[in-house]
């Protein structure tokens, strides 16, 4: 895929100095699958804090908001066809990149915004709730796909949701045109799957669950879903490739032993996946309320 075909994505998220979550794992795939990156971090630190001791690194409020300044300005911006969002540092971040959002849609009204809502999961929160209120009122009304899992989903819309049609339904109320939805409910026996709503998709891929697995695992897949609609995909393999890329991935890190993703190792997973995935077609909540 050449530069031009693949265009310039802005990804804006945590970075670590060791491991492969956040900016370092969407920032990888974009850039394994042919695209121009501009990387923005939204705090550094030296590694997962899920690995132990992990220094803080953050930026000045006003210093972030004038970097987005420099950004909106530069001589460059037309080239960026495309902006992926994690993890915030804090409630400013998040509405200094909806005034980004807003400003490159002025000059290209077909950006394509992904909103990677990164918040909680399945013990609750772990931003803190204005954060998680930033995002949720200044960004995922910004979005053109969302990719929560389904307990960033639950907090945004204020329900439980225990079955894929209670996904579905609060996906729809959401309001972005495209929801991916991870950690949905598995239809295959110790499965797990990706949720994908659209306006005229319901989609649900599936693959074995693995157990303990290494952290990055949303922001791989939010990037490579990301790419493969840009190159003009249709939604279905996209959502194939994306989740069989995640999967061997997986997979073979967890074979190595890895406590991280060994992306390094694993660029071909990134741009052939072999994995099976398995691929079901919901009954859209469309359908079900005409019938």
């Amino acid at each position: 895929m050449s530069q031009n075909a693949a265009g310039t994505v802005i990804v804006i998220s945590s970075h670590v100095v060791r491991g492969s979550v956040g900016n370092r794992a969407a920032v990888f795939a974009l850039e394994t699958l042919g695209h121009q990156v501009w990387a923005l971090p939204t705090i550094v630190l030296p590694w997962h804090p899920g690995h132990g001791r992990s220094t803080r690194l953050t930026f000045a409020e006003a210093d972030f908001d004038a970097a987005i300044d420099d950004l909106i300005r530069a001589p460059w911006i037309g080239e960026v066809k495309a902006v992926l969002s994690g993890y915030f540092g804090n409630a400013a971040q998040a509405r200094s990149v909806g005034r980004l959002i807003t400003a490159l849609r002025e000059q290209n009204p077909d950006l394509f915004y992904v909103c990677d809502p990164v918040m909680g999961d399945l013990g609750g929160l772990y931003v803190p709730e204005a954060t998680a209120e930033a995002i949720r009122d200044h960004l995922i009304p910004l979005a053109s796909l969302a990719t929560p899992n389904r307990y960033e989903l639950a907090w945004l819309s204020g329900a439980p949701l225990e079955s894929n049609t209670e996904i579905m339904e609060a996906a729809l109320a959401l309001g972005p045109a495209r929801m991916l939805v991870t950690s949905a409910v598995p239809m295959m026996a110790g499965g797990t799957g990706n949720l994908y709503l659209s306006g005229r998709h319901a989609l649900l891929a599936e693959h074995r669950l693995i157990d303990n697995p290494p952290n990055g695992l949303g922001d791989l897949l939010a990037a490579l879903f990301l790419s493969r609609l840009q190159s003009g995909m249709e939604d279905a393999k996209a959502l194939q490739l994306a989740t069989a890329s995640v999967y061997e991935v997986l997979a073979r890190a967890v074979k190595r032993g890895s406590d991280e993703l060994t992306l390094a190792n694993d660029a071909s997973s990134l741009s052939t996946p072999m994995a099976m995935v398995q691929m079901r077609h919901l009954m859209h909540p469309a359908q079900r309320r005409k019938s």
